[in-house]
C-alpha cells in the first residue's frame, strides 16, 4: 500500500512539474511536441534518481540507468536542437559594410 501512495505521489508531483515546465516555454523555442518531450524526459530522471536512492534489485538497477540514458539523450537533443534553432534566428553580420 505504501508503494501505491509513493508512485501517486511521484505521478501526482512529475504531472505538476512537467506542466509547470511546458507552459514556461515559449512557443517560439520549441514545438509543443518537443517541450512536453523534454519534460517527460526531465520527470523520467527524477524518478531513476528516486529509484535509486531506495533499495532496488540488480533488475530494477538495469531498467533505471537504461532509462536514465536514454531520458538524458532525449533531454540534451532537446537543448541541442534549441541552440541550432536560436541560432538561425540571429542575425548575420553583413560582408560589404563595416
Amino acid at each position: 500500500m505504501t508503494n501505491l501512495l509513493l508512485m501517486i505521489g511521484v505521478f501526482v508531483f512529475s504531472f505538476g512539474v512537467g506542466y509547470l515546465l511546458i507552459s514556461k516555454i515559449p512557443t517560439l523555442l520549441h514545438t509543443p511536441l518537443m517541450s512536453m518531450t523534454n519534460a517527460i524526459s526531465a520527470v523520467t530522471i527524477l524518478g531513476v534518481l528516486i529509484l535509486f536512492s531506495v533499495t532496488a534489485t540488480p533488475s530494477e538497477k538495469i531498467i533505471g540507468s537504461v532509462a536514465f540514458i536514454m531520458a538524458s539523450f532525449n533531454l540534451l537533443g532537446g537543448f541541442a536542437i534549441t541552440d541550432r534553432m536560436l541560432r538561425m534566428f540571429k542575425k548575420k553580420p553583413e560582408e560589404g559594410k563595416k
